[in-house]
């Protein structure tokens, strides 16, 4: 594990805990539920599955294959194309107050289409070791 890779993965794990104990707290102890932090916490969810995925290139094992090389880059095109798209008709449809979001299944979409491709990698990269 590199150097970065061990100083990035507590960090993003202790602030996605933070997150989710905050929003925990408002919801139980004050009995208020922001929607805001149901994003926050799948944005928090995201980057700690980036920073698990990270790796150190290794110029040993190319594969230089274009058709590899272009259903990769294809896929994660389309992907981040969705995933901006499902967040611009959440910010149309409902303003730019996160607090006031009343379509909650719009924004569980967006928040799954930020975690999805990296829990993903993740298992992948287990799955391959």
């Amino acid at each position: 594990m590199s150097e970065t890779k061990k100083f990035l993965v507590p960090i993003s794990f202790i602030l996605l805990v933070v997150v989710s104990g905050l929003s925990l707290y408002t919801w139980v102890y004050l009995h208020t539920f922001y929607t805001a932090s149901i994003l926050l916490i799948f944005v928090h969810l995201s980057v700690f599955f980036h920073v698990l995925n990270l790796r150190v290139p290794e110029s040993g094992n190319r594969d230089d294959s274009k058709a590899h090389l272009i259903k990769k880059q294809s896929g994660k095109i389309a992907y981040l194309i969705l995933m901006i798209s499902a967040g611009l008709i959440l910010i149309i449809s409902e303003g730019l107050n996160a607090n006031n979001i009343e379509n909650i299944p719009l924004l569980m979409v967006v928040g799954l289409a930020l975690i999805i491709q990296p829990i993903t990698e993740f298992f992948y990269v287990r799955k391959y070791k």
